[in-house]
C-alpha cells in the first residue's frame, strides 16, 4: 500500500494475529461467546482499550465499551463490531470490525486530536448463534431490543442468565438498559462475498442489511415398502420436496437477477422416517430467504404459497399452508453516514461502491434505534464463516482509514 495512513497497520495485524492464536486447539478459529476462550479474547481487547487511554466496563448486556470522552457531552459516536466467532469460523468476521474500532481510538490519540463527542469502541456479546440458539445478545440488550424470556433458555444445564452473569454483565437490569443517545454508529466488516475482491474495489459502502425471514413446508406422503411398493403407486414425500426445492431455486434466482439483493436458500431439511428402504412418508424443510428490497421479499412469500398450493395433493403427496417462522424487515443505513463514509473514500483514494448485506450484523439493531452504517472490506473468495476465510491486512487498515476520516467528518456536524 503506497498510502499514507494515519491508522497504523501493523498494529491492527498484530491484534488479529493475537486473537486468532486464542482458539480451540484443533479448530481454527473457534472462540464461541460464553466460554473461558471468549474471556480471555475480551481481556486482551480490553487491555489494549486501556492502553489506548479508553475507560472500559462491561454492559447489562454483556458488552465490552471503551469510551474516550470529547469537550461536550453530546451524543456519542460509536464504532465496533464482535470478537465472537462460529464454530470453526474464521479470523476476520467481526474481529476485524473491532480492532479496527480499537485503531480509529488509538490513532486520534496519536495525534492528539480531541473530539467535540464522546467516542465509544464496542464489543457487541454474541453477535453469531450461541449455544442458547440465539444471536446479537449483545446489541439487542445494548438498544432495549432484547426479548422476553431469552433468559431462561438453557444449555449444559446453565441457563442464558448464569452465562450473561459469567461474563460481566447483569440479567436483572439487561430488559431495562437504557441505550445511550448515539450520534452514530459505524461498523467495519469484512464482505463475506466476493464483490468487491472480483471487481478490484476498496470499501463497499452498504446501503442495508436485508431482511431474513423463515417459511417452514412440510410434505405428507405414505411410508411404504422400498422393494415391493410400485413406482406408480407410490406417495414420495421426498421426490415432492426435491421438487420444491428446485423451484425455489429457480425463483430465488430470477429475484436475484436485478440490481437489488436476493437469496433464498433450503438449508434445513428433515425426512421421516429416514430408512433405506421405505418410501419417505414425511418432510420438513426451511427456507432461509433474504432481501435488501421488501416487496422482493413479498413476491417471493406469494410464489411460495402459490407453488405449495399447486402441488398440494400430486401424487398422493399434501402440502399445507406453509408456516411464516420468522420474519425480519430489512434495515436501511443512514443517509447522512452513507454520504459520509462515501466522502471519506473518496477523500483518501478509495474506490468504493454500493453493497447489500446479506447476513445480519449488530448495526442492524442499532439501526432500528439511531443512525448506523456499515462498510465492507474484500474477502478473499468471498469466504467467510470457513477456516480459509482470509482478508489482507492491507484491505482492514483502509477501512480504518475511512472510519478514521468518517468520525472526524461526523465530529464537526452539528447534533
Amino acid at each position: 500500500m503506497t498510502r499514507n495512513l494515519s491508522v497504523d497497520a501493523g498494529r491492527i495485524e498484530q491484534d488479529i494475529a493475537a486473537l486468532s492464536d486464542i482458539t480451540e486447539p484443533g479448530r481454527p478459529w473457534t472462540r464461541r461467546s460464553f466460554t473461558p476462550l471468549f474471556l480471555e479474547g475480551r481481556r486482551y481487547i480490553e487491555d489494549r482499550m486501556k492502553e489506548a487511554g479508553l475507560e472500559t466496563r462491561i454492559d447489562a448486556a454483556g458488552n465490552l465499551l471503551g469510551l474516550r470522552r470529547g469537550r461536550t457531552a453530546r451524543n456519542a459516536i460509536m464504532l465496533g463490531s464482535h470478537s465472537d466467532t462460529v464454530p470453526d469460523g474464521g479470523r476476520f468476521d467481526g474481529i476485524a470490525g473491532v480492532i479496527a474500532a480499537l485503531e480509529v481510538a488509538r490513532a486520534l490519540e496519536d495525534r492528539g486530536i480531541e473530539l467535540e463527542h464522546d467516542l465509544i469502541v464496542v464489543d457487541f456479546l454474541a453477535e453469531e448463534v450461541s449455544a442458547f440458539g440465539v444471536s446479537c445478545v449483545g446489541s439487542r440488550g445494548f438498544t432495549g431490543q432484547f426479548p422476553a424470556g431469552w433468559l431462561e433458555r438453557e444449555e449444559g444445564g446453565r441457563t442464558l442468565a448464569a452465562a450473561l452473569k459469567d461474563v460481566g454483565g447483569d440479567p436483572d437490569t439487561i430488559q431495562s438498559l437504557a441505550m445511550p443517545a448515539i450520534k452514530g454508529f459505524l461498523e467495519l466488516h469484512i464482505e463475506q462475498g466476493p464483490v468487491l475482491e472480483r471487481e478490484k474495489i476498496d470499501i463497499g459502502i452498504v446501503g442495508a442489511i436485508s431482511g431474513i425471514t423463515r417459511i417452514e413446508l412440510t410434505f405428507h406422503g405414505a411410508p411404504g415398502h422400498a422393494g415391493t411398493t410400485p413406482m406408480g403407486a407410490r406417495a414420495d414425500a421426498l421426490v415432492a420436496a426435491s421438487r420444491f426445492v428446485a423451484r425455489v431455486d429457480e425463483a430465488a434466482r430470477v429475484l436475484a437477477n436485478q440490481p437489488r439483493h436476493f437469496a433464498a436458500t433450503v438449508g434445513e431439511f428433515r425426512m421421516e422416517p429416514n430408512a433405506a428402504n421405505v418410501v419417505p412418508a414425511k418432510v420438513r424443510l426451511l427456507i432461509d430467504a433474504r432481501a435488501e428490497h421488501r416487496p422482493d421479499m413479498e413476491t417471493f412469500l406469494r410464489w411460495v404459497e402459490a407453488e405449495a398450493a399447486r402441488m398440494d395433493g400430486m401424487e398422493g403427496v399434501a402440502v399445507p399452508k406453509p408456516i411464516i417462522v420468522s420474519d425480519n424487515a430489512a434495515v436501511p443505513s443512514d443517509d447522512g453516514l452513507l454520504d459520509i463514509l462515501r466522502t471519506a473514500c473518496d477523500r483518501i483514494g478509495a474506490t468504493h461502491r454500493p453493497l447489500a448485506s446479506g447476513a445480519g450484523h449488530d448495526a442492524a439493531w442499532v439501526a432500528r434505534k439511531a443512525p448506523a452504517a456499515m462498510i465492507f472490506v474484500p474477502s478473499r473468495d468471498g469466504l467467510s464463516h470457513a477456516p480459509e476465510e482470509w482478508t489482507e491486512n492491507d484491505a482492514i487498515a483502509l477501512g480504518a482509514e475511512v472510519l478514521f476520516e468518517a468520525v472526524i467528518a461526523l465530529d464537526k456536524q452539528n447534533d
